[in-house]
């Protein structure tokens, strides 16, 4: 008889909504499993009040899932890819990466319009430097807000604060079934979006061999290659969230061009390039493109950003 599987996740609705996703993609592939699902609450679940930034934890979302999985409590892991750190605990690997969703970010306003149409000194919420820097790039005069919370919450806060807009990820929006909310797709070239945006991970222990051939069904490979790509990227440059930094990979008949940008937290100073290359090499790329950025001045940008957002250098 063959073992059940127990899927960990965050307790979010978006998360939940996430792992039941995958859930039916395993049932479907495999239905004579039991699957199950359980959900927990990680450390930036709870802490609320503080900008993700400032909390300098590189494993704010994931650290509980992966004890559990450690632990022997959950067989694979769940995780949205631009929450998980480039570097895992040991033991721990990534056994797929899902068919990716739109990657870009979006707008929505209070009085539906564009970025462009946004009244001057419009106030927008975002949780994200990489956001924030790249929109003041677009639109100097904007004032940004920070809100936290699950996406829920950041809605609601839309009103709440009297915000004229908030940015957040189509994935989630869409996945939430409330597309018909957004005003505009903003497109790449204004707002490259985060490290693994868009993207499920799901997270093994690295010698069960059974779970990793399971979950190998899930693996959709130019994908995966992409947010290789983005995540060899961020490491080199040493990102997270607390960091002002966005990258996206495209693979096309085996061909992966991937763009990043490093920009300051006010707008006025940012290194953006691109590379193309076999897919194949995608961590390759990532280096590459990351050591491109240094030479034109991402070391010096991050650590200004560091300094003036109060950011531990060894965070």
């Amino acid at each position: 008889m063959p073992k059940d599987l127990i899927i960990g996740t965050r307790d979010s609705d978006l998360a939940m909504w996430q792992a039941r996703w995958v859930a039916g993609a395993l049932r479907r592939a495999y239905p004579e499993r039991g699957i199950s699902i359980t959900g927990m609450k990680t450390k930036g679940d709870h802490i609320l009040d503080v900008a993700l930034a400032k909390i300098g934890d590189k494993g704010l979302f994931t650290k509980e899932l992966e004890a559990a999985l450690l632990a022997g409590a959950i067989d694979l892991a769940v995780h949205s890819m631009k929450d998980l750190p480039t570097t895992l605990p040991a033991g721990l690997a990534i056994g797929a990466i899902c068919l990716r969703e739109q990657p870009a970010d979006v707008l929505i306003a209070r009085n539906p319009t564009t970025l462009d149409g946004l009244p001057k000194g419009a106030r927008v919420g975002t949780s994200s430097l990489r956001r924030r820097a790249q929109l003041l790039m677009y639109r100097p005069d904007l004032q940004m807000v920070d809100i936290r919370g699950n996406l829920t919450t950041r809605l609601r806060k839309l009103k709440e604060l009297e915000l004229d807009a908030i940015i957040l990820a189509y994935a989630g929006i869409k996945r939430m079934g409330c597309e018909d909310m957004i005003t505009q797709l903003i497109p790449c070239e204004i707002c490259l979006p985060a490290v693994g945006q868009g993207s499920l991970g799901i997270e093994i222990r690295h010698r069960d061999r059974e779970t990793r051939m399971l979950v190998a069904a899930l693996n959709h490979d130019p994908s995966r290659r992409a947010v290789e790509a983005e995540r060899a990227f961020m490491k080199r440059l040493e990102g997270g969230c607390q960091v002002p930094i966005g990258a996206l990979g495209r693979v096309e008949n085996g061909t992966l061009r991937l763009e990043g940008v490093v920009a300051d937290l006010n707008g006025k100073n940012a290194v953006r390039n691109a590379v193309i290359g076999p897919a194949e090499d995608a961590a390759g790329l990532g280096d590459e493109l990351a050591g491109i950025l240094l030479d034109m001045g991402a070391g010096a940008i991050l650590r200004r950003a560091r300094r003036e957002f109060g950011i531990d250098e060894g965070k």
